[in-house]
């Protein structure tokens, strides 16, 4: 009769058991390490890609304002020839309203009835208090005196005219120099005429001033 020990082999199956267990547990364990560190690996490159995504983002939104940019270019170019040609168009008009036009309208007050000169308000007051015989006369009919020509050149102004008599020129000349806009005005020789058509006995003046402006 043959008896076979079992009792070895089974403890050898035992461990055999164990050790086969244990080893997949390692093996288990490596793997969720591994998938541990792939999930983390995969959230650092997609964070990557979102920041990347967000730069292309920004670099195509500058690209596309440059490009624009430079689409418009011409057409800003056009609008700031207009704003250049519309600030020449006011500066010349502002050289005119304070240069010779402001002369003539100057002289057109200073030869229009109930009118006068421009003059400081203080200066006034102080030719009413010290030199009244300066003043203008308010009551002067502008109609007896016209102007037949007006020179103006390099601010010296040359006036030609006629008047019904002497005391007419003298008021244009006092009017002017009490202007802001004449200064130097001088009365050049004067000669009497009669007039072909009414006979009247006319005074043909010529005057002298430097404009201000």
């Amino acid at each position: 009769m043959i008896r076979i020990n079992l009792l070895p082999q089974k403890k050898r199956a035992e461990r055999t058991a164990e050790g086969s267990q244990l080893w997949l547990l390692v093996l288990l364990g490596v793997l969720l390490a591994e998938g541990g560190g792939l999930l983390v690996f995969h959230g650092f490159k997609k964070e990557e890609l979102n920041e990347q995504q967000r730069t292309n983002a920004q670099l195509t939104t500058q690209i596309d304002e440059a490009k624009n940019a430079v689409r418009d270019h011409d057409a800003v170019k056009a609008k700031l020839a207009r704003l250049r040609a519309r600030e020449d168009a006011i500066g010349k008009l502002k050289s005119a309203r304070s240069g010779p036009a402001a002369v003539l309208l100057e002289l057109a007050r200073i030869m229009t009835t109930s009118r006068g000169p421009t003059v400081d308000p203080v200066t006034l007051q102080d030719l009413r208090r010290n030199n009244p015989l300066a003043l203008y006369n308010p009551e002067w009919d502008s109609r007896r005196l016209w102007l037949t020509s007006f020179v103006e050149e390099q601010r010296r102004v040359k006036l030609q005219g006629m008047a019904r008599d002497g005391e007419d020129v003298s008021e244009l000349a006092r009017r002017m120099n009490l202007s802001r806009y004449f200064y130097d005005v001088t009365l050049l020789p004067a000669k009497k005429e009669k007039d072909g058509k009414s006979g009247l006995e006319l005074v043909k003046f010529e005057l002298q001033a430097m404009a201000r402006y």
